[in-house]
Formats: structure tokens, C-alpha cells, sequence
């Protein structure tokens, strides 16, 4: 049994000289214990190389191979240098191995490479300096808690990119100190023991306030890429949670200034809502989208009408309800003796999501995080109009106005209570669900019952008087 002690848990060149001269012997993988000092985890002891073996001429591996071990290795699984080694002593006898992907071991250690790299951009993005005076000027000091072990392995990106200034970067394990010249390593610390703000920390926060937009915020997407563990570093994300809190209260501040400001006629803040909404980047579908498509109809209709999102031709032309569908909604709606022209007409989801089928774009249903994105618009579309009667027009429409899924045929012709602020409520078809009926008398016979469901909400509102 050979046991190998390296100097740090980031030791490349130590495991590397160590792995070779263990292949040279043809040292089994199994026969190898690796360890971190004496102890096998002491970060700062000291080191017991191997006696040196001689390399065969020729003994070389793939250039991906190092490459995987430099990211590898500042990981913080106990097991990544014996992983490495194992597929060291196997790459001498399948060189085209570090290309197959699917290969169990190999897939292991790309997921740790990548979580390494992952640990080092989120370094590079969240940690925070706050100014520190001293006799000899100010020292720049930051806290960071990275999950592997990659302060050595970015140094390098701070000293070129805060050459000049004086910056000490503490975390629980190490510590690196830059004097301008010279680059110097300490112990790890506390985080008592870095500063807890500055005056230029309070204006950036003021600007941060000043300029947030809570459309542009995608909740899912920030989390996972920036957990909430570092937030508490970060003098911004303080702020997040209380912004996004208070957005939906400043929106209806906005309207019901509006209301105020002109006696009752809100199309201007309905503008301002629909522009406001043509830059939103809650969910990824505004990347494939032609453009958003919001609601349209009078803002003081009686009736409001959920759909599900527009189709091909609706994103086309910036429009709802303007492709087979909603010729076939127009159709029932004349058939229930409502005018179009009437009723405020939406979607639960804002941008088009469709799957490329050649030359055409065919519809894709939208996910409960798409729908969750959206309900923001919903609810400032129907805190704007306040429409007396509601009607959603399918199963995603049903599942934005009242927070959980529904079947369609179980509500369907009920009066319900919507659960954000009592509003009354209807469940109907979606008219693309008329369209995919494959027997024509069957078409006509649902299509028939949904003229009746209109027909019974707009006695509701007297519409159909």
C-alpha cells in the first residue's frame, strides 16, 4: 500500500508528480491512499513526497487530461485525487477514453471540474471589497465562502484586475493579502474579521434602489445562479428581497395615482403598464419571441377574458386572439350576443413558446414557471381594469388566475371566487381546444356548449341583454 501526503487541498503539481511516478511503478489505484498533511486533512502541514521513480520514454496522456485535473483538483471531495488517478492508470491503455463522455468515471469528474469552475465565476461575481483606512492608505477587504478551494486558483484574475490597489480577500480557509507588488497567503479567518460596509457602499446601494426592475427580475434563474448564501455579502442583494416586495405595491401605487390624476380615465397607466411590459425578461421565452403580446380592450370592460398565450400570428402582429383560435372565440362570442369590442381580452402568458418544426413554429405549452412569471401582468392588468366578471379559457389560464392546477371539467360552469382579491370568477375551454376536435359533430356540439358558457357569463353582466 503506498500512501501519498500533499502539502494543500489544491496541490496540482503535487498530485500530478505523485500520479506519475505511481503509474510508472503500475501501482494499482487501489493500492494508493492519498491524504492532505499528516493527518490527512490539515490544510497547512507539511508534505512526504514519494521517492522519485523513473518515467518510461514515451509516457505522456491527453492534453484534456490536464486540464481535468487542474479544474479537479481544488475540489473539495475527498475522493477526486484517487478518481483522477484511476483514470490516469486507465488513459495509458485507452488513450481516446478522456473522449467518451458517457463513460461513468468521466462524467464524474466533468460534474466536479464543473462545479469547480463554477465556485471560481461566482468568486469573481459576488465577492464584494469594502475600504478599510490604514497609516499606509486604504486596503481594500473582502469575505468570501467558496465551497472548493479556489482563492490560489484566482488570484491571478484579482492582482490583474485590481493591480493598483491594496486588497486583502479573507475566507475561512486562507487568506491572500496584495500590496500592489507582492501577493502573500495567511490563515484562514472569521467573518468578524472583514469590514461590514462603507459611505461608497451606501450610495451604490441608493443607485441599485434607483434603477431596479422588478420585470427584468427572473427569481428561478437569480437563485440559481446566485444561491442566497451570498447574498448576505453583497450589499445589493440586501436590498432584493424588500424591492421585490414592495414592486407589486408601487405598481398599484402607480395606478391608483393615475385613477386620481384623471377622474377616472386610466389609459394612460395601461400604457404605461403594456410599455412596461414590452421589456420584460421574467422568463426565457422573450428570447425567441418576435414580442410581447399584451392585453387589448377597453380598460374599464366589465368582463375581462384570460386565454393561454398567443399563437404563431399573434406574435406576429403584436395582437390577441387574432389567428384560427380567436376567429373561432369572435365566432362564439357574436353567438352569445357579446360585443368583442367590449370585453378587455388577455393572455396568462405574455411571449410565444413554440418548438422549431422546420419552417414552421408549433405551439409548446407553457411551464408552471413561465405561467408564475407571468401572473405579474395578470394581476396588475385586472388591479387596472377591474373587470366585474373574470373568465379564464383553459387549463394554463385557470392555473394563473387562481394559483393551482384545475381541471377544466370539473369548475367548468361554476361561479368561483378568484383567491387574490374575491373577484368573481368563470372556467371555460379554450376555443383551440374546438379546433383539435377531430369529429366534426362533436366539434359542433362543444361548440355549441361554449357559446352557452358565454352566454350564461354575460347574463351575469347584463351583456347579453
Amino acid at each position: 500500500m503506498r500512501t501519498v501526503i500533499l502539502a494543500e487541498p489544491d496541490d496540482v503539481e503535487g498530485w500530478r508528480d505523485a500520479a506519475r511516478a505511481l503509474a510508472a511503478d503500475a501501482v494499482p489505484p487501489e493500492q494508493v491512499i492519498w491524504q492532505l498533511g499528516e493527518a490527512g486533512g490539515d490544510l497547512f502541514a507539511g508534505t512526504t513526497a514519494l521517492p522519485p521513480s523513473p518515467v518510461p520514454a514515451g509516457f505522456s496522456v491527453p492534453r484534456a487530461f490536464i486540464d481535468l485535473a487542474h479544474d479537479v483538483v481544488p475540489h473539495s471531495d475527498p475522493a477526486r485525487f484517487a478518481l483522477l488517478y484511476t483514470l490516469l492508470v486507465r488513459l495509458r491503455t485507452q488513450p481516446g477514453l478522456i473522449e467518451d463522455r458517457a463513460d461513468p468515471l468521466i462524467r464524474r469528474l466533468d460534474h466536479l471540474a464543473t462545479q469547480v469552475r463554477r465556485d471560481i465565476h461566482k468568486m469573481r461575481a459576488f465577492l464584494r471589497f469594502r475600504e478599510v483606512p490604514g497609516a499606509e492608505g486604504p486596503r481594500f477587504v473582502a469575505w468570501f465562502e467558496p465551497e472548493h478551494h479556489i482563492v490560489r486558483a484566482n488570484a491571478a484574475f484579482f492582482i490583474e484586475r485590481f493591480a493598483s490597489m491594496r486588497w486583502s480577500i479573507l475566507t475561512p480557509a486562507l487568506s491572500i493579502h496584495w500590496d500592489g507588488k507582492t501577493l502573500e497567503e495567511g490563515p484562514g479567518a472569521m467573518k468578524g474579521d472583514a469590514p461590514g460596509g462603507d459611505p461608497v457602499e451606501d450610495v451604490w446601494k441608493t443607485y441599485y434602489a434607483s434603477i431596479f426592475n422588478p420585470a427584468r427580475v427572473k427569481i428561478g434563474a437569480m437563485l440559481k445562479e446566485m444561491p442566497r448564501k451570498y447574498w448576505k455579502n453583497m450589499p445589493e442583494t440586501a436590498l432584493v428581497p424588500g424591492l421585490i416586495a414592495a414592486a407589486q405595491a408601487r405598481e398599484s401605487g402607480m395606478i391608483e395615482t393615475a385613477r386620481a390624476c384623471t377622474h377616472g380615465n386610466i389609459r394612460d397607466a395601461w400604457e404605461a403598464l403594456r410599455d412596461e411590459a414590452a421589456d420584460c425578461m421574467r422568463c426565457p421565452l422573450h428570447k425567441d419571441a418576435t414580442q410581447v403580446v399584451f392585453g387589448e380592450g377597453p380598460v374599464d370592460a366589465a368582463l375581462m377574458f384570460v386565454g393561454e398565450q398567443p399563437g404563431d400570428q399573434e406574435d406576429l402582429a403584436g395582437k390577441p386572439f387574432v389567428g384560427p383560435a380567436g376567429q373561432m372565440f369572435d365566432r362564439a362570442l357574436a353567438d352569445a350576443g357579446i360585443d368583442r369590442a367590449s370585453v378587455y381580452v388577455t393572455n396568462a402568458v405574455k411571449h410565444f413558446k413554440f418548438e422549431q418544426r422546420g419552417k414552421r413554429r408549433l405551439h409548446a405549452r407553457p411551464g408552471a414557471g413561465e405561467i408564475e412569471a407571468c401572473r405579474w401582468w395578470i394581476d396588475q392588468e385586472r388591479l387596472l381594469i377591474k373587470p366585474r366578471v373574470t373568465v379564464a379559457l383553459g387549463a394554463t389560464a385557470a392555473r394563473s388566475l387562481f394559483g393551482k392546477t384545475m381541471t377544466i371539467s370539473h369548475v367548468r360552469g361554476q361561479q368561483l371566487v378568484l383567491p387574490s382579491d374575491g373577484g368573481e370568477a368563470w372556467v371555460t375551454v379554450h376555443p383551440s381546444y374546438l379546433l383539435r376536435l377531430p369529429d366534426e359533430a362533436m366539434k359542433q356540439a362543444e361548440f355549441a356548449r361554449f357559446v352557452e358558457d358565454l352566454r350564461r357569463i354575460a347574463d351575469r353582466i347584463g351583456a347579453g341583454k
